[in-house]
């Protein structure tokens, strides 16, 4: 079968390659959906982030290169010994979440956070820009509620924006303001709105993903190439707003998020980075502010604990997520009209599902 693999910073190739054998406890899935996510961009462009090189990742036992697409829906062909809960047919999300089981984060429930964290399609194992995959049966979760099978592929960063704002102790009424609205970026809009956040500001700099904000919940955008964006919320505010979230992963857009947040509010960091920042302390000091970060989604065993959450969500139309997907593309056009298309600074896509 053919798959998208990763084989180092610039370097995805669209191989044959044989298809994994099915083992107990295992299922296999033909991929309907992948989405690209912001993660596969940094590793393409700026990695190996998450991808194991040199040294097999502590968990899947994988190292590059690997096939890639941790974003992923489809509908199980078959099934392993000792497999219940699933049979062929059904269709399916998958959690990519990788962990040990035995560090204090995952003895606590933690698992998202585990001190070998990994997550399939970066770490190794199965990843979805692929034609099939096999995966452990508790990481494929039903998809249920009539959602279609090709918004599965957003169950994942919909669950890391949700898992965001809940990470953020947003309160119903409360004012926000995101800088960046990609896929993420969205999916935290959705979710501020769904937990009832007031006035909810939007910086960034692309007109077509301002249009896509505002779709998604923003009641104000902000060009920050046009204007002050930290001036503009604490003068609408009086003093900023109560949580901030930052979701562009650059130097500018985090200390715009500590900048707008008001004393004894909160900013949320949802960025991967791809090097370090500078900020001065005082300004978390002096005004006592509270700088959380955010990782994944809750999982792990339970695996469908905000999966599951988010596709309830999505079947009682409380999430949409049409406004994030701007194209649909095969597997042979990932590298020029996915990965590079996404890159380009004046290009219009948000969300590109590969469609194996």
């Amino acid at each position: 079968m053919q798959a998208a693999r990763y084989h180092g910073r610039g370097d995805i190739r669209v191989e044959d390659i044989d298809e994994s054998e099915l083992g107990s406890g295992q299922v296999r899935v033909d991929v309907d959906s992948c989405g690209i996510c912001g993660s596969d961009l940094h590793e393409y462009a700026a990695g190996p982030i998450f991808i194991p090189e040199g040294e097999p990742h502590p968990i899947s036992g994988d190292v590059a290169p690997v096939t890639m697409g941790h974003e992923y829906s489809g509908t199980v062909s078959d099934v392993g010994d000792g497999v219940t809960h699933l049979a062929v047919g059904d269709a399916v999300v998958i959690n990519p979440i990788l962990y040990c089981g035995e560090c204090r984060q995952c003895r606590e429930g933690n698992y998202h956070i585990c001190d070998s964290i990994g997550f399939t399609g970066l770490s190794g194992g199965d990843g979805g820009f692929a034609e099939n995959v096999v995966v452990g049966a508790e990481q494929a979760v039903p998809l249920v509620g009539d959602v279609p099978l090709e918004y599965g592929a957003l169950v994942e960063p919909l669950a890391v924006g949700l898992h965001a704002v809940r990470r953020s102790g947003l309160q119903a009424g409360d004012s926000v303001a995101v800088f960046g609205s990609g896929p993420i970026g969205l999916s935290v809009i959705q979710s501020a709105r769904a937990a009832g956040a007031g006035k909810i500001y939007v910086s960034e700099p692309r007109a077509a993903r301002r249009d896509r904000a505002v779709d998604c919940g923003a009641t104000d955008t902000i060009d920050p190439t046009e204007m002050d964006a930290v001036e503009f919320i604490t003068d609408e505010t009086g003093g900023g707003v109560d949580v901030t979230f930052e979701v562009a992963g650059i130097e500018p857009t985090y200390k715009a998020a500590l900048q707008s947040v008001r004393p004894s509010g909160t900013m949320t960091v949802v960025s991967i980075w791809e090097g370090e920042v500078s900020s001065h302390p005082n300004n978390i000091v002096l005004g006592e502010r509270t700088i959380t970060g955010t990782l994944a989604y809750l999982g792990g065993p339970r695996s469908d604990e905000e999966y599951g959450m988010v596709i309830d969500m999505l079947a009682d139309g409380t999430l949409d997520p049409e406004p994030l997907i701007t194209d649909r593309i095969g597997l042979d056009d990932i590298v020029d009209d996915g990965f590079e298309s996404l890159l380009d600074s004046e290009s219009d896509q948000v969300k590109i599902l590969v469609k194996p």
